[in-house]
């Protein structure tokens, strides 16, 4: 499926960037931007644009000028333990951005298709693995804002005719992932301890936890997948469907290290309730596209190193 323009809203962020070099070579990309700034390996791909997606009058001009045919929308607040400390970022971020934006696309009147990535953390805990049917119970601010932007997308794909395919996704990790998140966390410590920047501990939170961690390139192969194959008004699971403890990631990367290093528990990093397992079932997303994750995880591992390793020296 050729689409004549294809926007990536929040394309200079994590996943966003990734989704930008995963078309490259597919057509004009248009990257929308806010306060953080491509890197030089994703800025040639797309024509970028700084939008403010909380500014309604700006998001429609920006759309009437764009006339997006694939929208990606990656904009947004990714991060669940921030949002107890901050509850508005990610109901603004996440819930009102993302009704401007399909108010816009609903107003502009030419067909589009959307991917809006979405957050496994709207269900309810399991320890077995989740599908698009299992409960629904948001435990913290930033899983209701995700079940919010959801909704808001499957609504407008019944009543303003944008076709919407909603994820769920589970975690992902990989260069650029900022290290507000567990593994990046690990990774950049273990490259400043290298260098003699950082005292040899790694401080952690929870390594209990279990997760379904997959690499954050397979996972926008999956969102460029659903945009071509994918149904409208269909919620979909991104998921490799394997469990790993924090501790077992923490090992690996350690075991990577230059140097040896010590491992600490930081209070500060532990969340108010910290889900047990969180285990993902993609077969209507393998069935849809015949997706599954190609990039092993000992080199996930690698690249996310080698990425925190260069952005040290740096």
């Amino acid at each position: 499926m050729v689409h004549d323009v294809v926007l990536v809203t929040g394309a200079a962020g994590f996943a966003g960037s990734h989704v930008v070099q995963a078309l490259a070579g597919r057509g004009d990309v248009v990257g929308w931007m806010h306060a953080t700034k491509p890197v030089d390996e994703v800025a040639p791909l797309a024509s970028w644009q700084q939008v403010d997606l909380l500014n309604r009058d700006e998001v429609r001009a920006a759309v009437q000028r764009v006339k997006p045919s694939a929208v990606y929308h990656c904009a947004g607040a990714p991060n669940v333990a921030h949002s107890w400390r901050d509850t508005v970022t990610p109901l603004s971020s996440n819930v009102l951005a993302t009704h401007y934006l399909l108010d816009a696309l609903g107003r502009a009147g030419s067909p589009c298709r959307v991917v809006i990535p979405g957050s496994a953390t709207v269900y309810a805990p399991s320890m077995s693995p989740l599908t698009e049917e299992s409960p629904i119970a948001p435990a913290n601010p930033y899983a209701l804002s995700k079940l919010a932007q959801e909704q808001l997308g499957l609504r407008a794909a019944r009543e303003d005719g944008v076709e919407v395919i909603v994820t769920r996704s589970f975690n992902h990790t990989g260069p650029r992932q900022s290290a507000a998140f567990a593994a990046p966390s690990m990774a950049r410590q273990i490259a400043l301890i290298e260098i003699g920047a950082a005292e040899p501990v790694i401080k952690v939170g929870n390594l209990d936890a279990q997760r379904d961690l997959t690499d954050v390139r397979d996972i926008v192969r999956a969102y460029v997948a659903l945009m071509e194959r994918g149904t409208p008004s269909t919620v979909y699971n991104v998921a490799s469907g394997f469990a790993r403890s924090m501790k077992s990631v923490l090992e690996a990367l350690a075991a990577r290290a230059c140097v040896e290093v010590l491992i600490e528990t930081d209070p500060s990093r532990l969340r108010p309730n910290d889900t047990p397992v969180l285990l993902g079932d993609s077969a209507r997303l393998r069935a849809a596209t015949g997706w599954r994750p190609e990039i092993p995880f000992e080199r996930t591992l690698d690249d996310l190193l080698s990425y925190w390793r260069a952005v040290t020296v740096a």
